[in-house]
């Protein structure tokens, strides 16, 4: 029988959401499904995100959209825009009947308005007001299939993924620490790819290392090759399908090849003292949910490292760029584990003012 992975955590017998989930679990199984996470007791993290993906055959997300729930179903959204084979034909549904999901869906109709979004989520996540609903809606997308992301293959990026492999450089010695852009890598407006590239010089000229996902299009290649220009050290990780999307930046000083964007969003952390979301799409909302909920549960790896939101205003819309975002995020259990800065110079001196001290 297919399988369908479960989403959502079981506060103990007195948790208000049993009931629920017992007729969900009575009607997926009686619906011909097998039940990975059936009680709720399995956590999440960037270790074995890509195998629990890769071994559903769908996925439902109750209703409750705690941190750790927000990064998975955001997970998955990345996984269809980026043509993560392991989720070709697997549908997803969201239980949305108490709203608790509606501050994420806002936040993706908020960024497909600003164009970092080219897809309608609801062409690929399927939101049901109950149990009662689920096992239909599942097999309706089964029968229509997963919407077309309208991503191709980038012509210029100059290499075969096959031959990519990963390189070092050691850092510098007067380098001050290694500063983690998460951007967008579809925005084409040549004012947010202008202050992509001052960021990158910036970082440079302040001896602050620029790491990013490295890819070449967009602000993440025009950050890239703003530290380049200045002379600054790069570093970047990406995997094999994505670099077919959206190719490597020139310049990279140390290289990290990647098999899922799990393991590489991790070696990005590790190799960073500090990082800046600048204005992006779902994949920077998915790494900067990464970020809060390491730190939320204490991971070694995030100890100590500073999280800063570029909150730009949008030109043509007049909106703040993550005003949804940081209204989200304000609700959960991570309001204080962020700076937010309103201007690009403000970003470089509140990255040097919370980073801790780096030897070089």
């Amino acid at each position: 029988m297919p399988k369908v992975r479960l989403s959502g955590q079981v506060d103990g017998s007195q948790d208000p959401t049993r009931e629920e989930r017992a007729r969900l679990l009575y009607m997926l199984f009686a619906g011909g499904w097998d039940i990975d996470n059936a009680n709720g007791d399995e956590l999440i993290t960037l270790g074995n995100v890509q195998g629990k993906i890769k071994g559903a055959d769908a996925f439902v997300f109750t209703r409750g959209s705690t941190l750790q729930e927000l990064f998975k179903a955001v997970s998955v959204f990345v996984g269809y825009q980026t043509l993560d084979a392991d989720l070709s034909g697997k549908p997803t549904a969201i239980m949305n009947g108490d709203g608790s999901w509606q501050s994420l869906f806002s936040l993706l109709e908020h960024l497909q308005e600003l164009g970092t979004i080219k897809q309608d989520y609801r062409d690929f996540i399927v939101p049901v007001k109950s149990a009662k609903n689920v096992v239909r809606r599942l097999e309706e997308v089964q029968e229509r299939g997963i919407a077309d992301a309208g991503r191709h293959h980038a012509e210029d990026f100059g290499e075969d993924s096959s031959n990519v492999q990963s390189h070092d450089t050691p850092l510098p010695d007067d380098h001050a620490g290694n500063v983690c852009v998460f951007c967008s890598a579809s925005i084409e407006d040549p004012a947010y790819l202008g202050d992509g590239y001052t960021l990158g010089k910036l970082l440079a000229e302040n001896q602050l290392g620029c790491v990013s996902g490295a890819g070449k299009t967009g602000v993440m290649g025009a950050v890239v090759r703003g530290s380049v220009d200045a002379g600054g050290w790069t570093g970047g990780s990406n995997v094999p399908h994505i670099i077919e999307l959206e190719g490597l930046p020139k310049g990279l000083s140390s290289f990290w090849l990647r098999p899922d964007i799990y393991t590489r969003m991790e070696v990005m952390i590790e190799n960073s003292d500090s990082f800046v979301a600048y204005p992006g799409g779902a994949g920077t909302v998915q790494e900067v949910l990464a970020l809060l909920l390491m730190k939320h549960d204490g991971d070694p790896l995030m100890k100590g490292k500073p999280v800063v939101i570029f909150d730009r205003k949008d030109e043509k819309t007049g909106k703040r760029f993550w005003a949804p975002f940081i209204d989200m995020l304000s609700k959960t259990c991570c309001a204080k584990e962020f700076i937010v800065v309103d201007e690009l110079d403000d970003v470089v001196p509140a990255v040097k003012k919370a980073m801790p001290l780096v030897e070089a």
